[in-house]
Parts: structure tokens; sequence; C-alpha cells
């Protein structure tokens, strides 16, 4: 089964005997309000269009806990989770689309969220919102009930301590920006740096200019520059687990399964004890 699906695969699948559940999950960091700017709010950007059919879904709210500990967003109650699956229409047996607003880092967090606990045909809209030509509706469905039961553990998840014990015996992969990583600036977390043994790899460098993921082959020969060819076991951490998980999403459609550090690097630097390393180096 593909990772992701093209807008207009999409609309073909929308048109035949068993269409897709449609997840509507746009969000972006706020990190507009240091410039005096209100937060993004996609409950608003839903409300003003969406693709027909589509239910919103708050990834602050439904797939993530609030900040604390566990960094800026972790795993989410697993009853809040499935009750926001259901509510949406998913099913066990349905297949499921996500999309965002074409960053694709939320899309990505529901479509790993929604694998880890067992769903088996979730894709993510290759461009999100902006790829998508057809029509658009204000109207907000109300669709039968689905009955997904979110079972931890189809996938792989890591914690602190086993992300510090892959930067040694794996591939731990720093998804955030290369100045994050080399501890130049931190605008988020209380620390700067990455984990030691992490190798830098933004997952800006992912997408093309038009917003879409590169072809499958250029994301195996990214990822093999990057020392993760499928031969070892790969994790992934950002900032928080968001963009982490879009960097997962491009490994699978290179055909690499890799795990990932959902508390990233907002828990890791949360704990003073925890080591940091500064610079170009993973270590």
């Amino acid at each position: 089964m593909n990772a992701i699906i093209s807008a207009p695969g999409l609309a073909t699948e929308l048109s035949g005997p068993n269409p897709p559940v449609l997840l509507d999950v746009r969000w972006q960091l706020t990190a507009a309000k240091a410039a005096g700017e209100p937060p993004f709010d996609g409950r608003a950007a839903y409300a003003s269009g969406h693709l027909p059919g589509a239910v919103f879904v708050d990834l602050d709210r439904e797939l993530a806990s609030a900040p604390g500990a566990g960094g800026r967003h972790p795993l989410p109650d697993l009853a809040v989770f499935g009750a926001a699956m259901r509510r949406a229409g998913v099913s066990a047996g349905t297949p499921v689309v996500v999309y965002d607003g074409g960053q694709g880092w939320a899309a990505a967090r529901a479509w790993w969220l929604l694998r880890w606990t067992g769903h088996p045909d979730v894709r993510v809209l290759d461009g999100g919102l902006p790829s998508w030509e057809g029509p658009l509706e204000t109207a907000v469905p109300t669709p039968k009930e689905g009955d997904f039961t979110p079972e931890p553990g189809a996938t792989g998840l890591l914690d602190a301590d086993a992300a510090a014990e892959l930067a040694c015996s794996g591939v731990l992969l720093d998804a955030r920006a290369g100045e994050r990583y080399r501890g130049e600036v931190e605008p988020i977390d209380p620390v700067a740096g990455h984990i030691p043994g992490a190798v830098s790899a933004p997952t800006t460098e992912n997408v093309g200019p038009d917003g879409r993921l590169l072809p499958a082959e250029e994301l195996r020969q990214r990822f093999k520059r990057l020392g993760a060819s499928g031969s070892s076991r790969v994790g992934v951490y950002c900032g928080s687990g968001v963009s982490a998980a879009h960097q997962v999403l491009a490994l699978a459609v290179a055909g690499i399964p890799a795990e990932l550090y959902v508390g990233s690097w907002s828990e890791w630097s949360s704990d003073p004890e925890r080591p940091v390393a500064v610079g170009p180096d993973p270590r």
C-alpha cells in the first residue's frame, strides 16, 4: 500500500464504489505569535472551504495530549483519539486519506497515528489542499459513526532511551532545520543542539518546489547518503514529533521502515541530565 495519493488519484477514488474517509488536519506551528500575529486557526480554515465530505481533526487536541514532560505534542489519549476517528467515520475496513494545508507535517502525524494504532489503509494527499483542483465545500458533514478502535504497536515507537540507543546502534535522523540541529538557534525549546549521534536530515529537503514529495528513487538516494538504506534500524525525531512524522512518511515512500521518537527534542531537552551535542557533526 502506497503511503501517499495524488490529487487526481483521490478524485478518482472519491467517485468510485469505495470512497475513502477524508480527514482535514490543517495546522501550523504558532511561531507567528512572535511577530504579533494571531495563531493559525485550522478550524477556521476548514470552515472557509474543505474537500467535500472531509471532517476536521484538531492536531493539538485529538492527535496529541497537552504539552508536558513528554514534549510539546506527546501521544494522544487513545480514548480521545479513537473517539475523534470514529466521529469522522473511520472504520477498520474503510480507506482513509489525510490532508493539510500543503506542508504535509500535520497530515503525516495523523497518518502515523492511524498506522501505529493498526489502521491498514491510510494515505496522505501529496501536496495537500493546494494540489486539489476540484470543488470545495463549507458544509460540515455528519458521517456515519465509524468502528475504529486504536490498538497501539503496529509500527515502531521510540522513547528517549531507545532514541539514544538507536543513535549509536543504527541511524537516528533529526528532521529539524540544520541551524537548530547545529545549535545555532533554538526558537522554541529550552536548549539548542541535537541528540548525540543523530544525523541532520531536514524534512523540508524531502519535497520539491511544488510541495510534493520527491520521487521514491530520489528519496532512496537521499536517505542512503544519510546512512539510512534499510539495512539498519532507522529512527526519526524533530521538535515535537510532527515534522518527524513527515520524515517517516518520506522514508515509507522510499521503502525504508522507520520508528518515530514522538517526544522528540522538546522532551529530550527538558531533562538537564540528557547529553546535548552541537555543531555539524553527529557527536
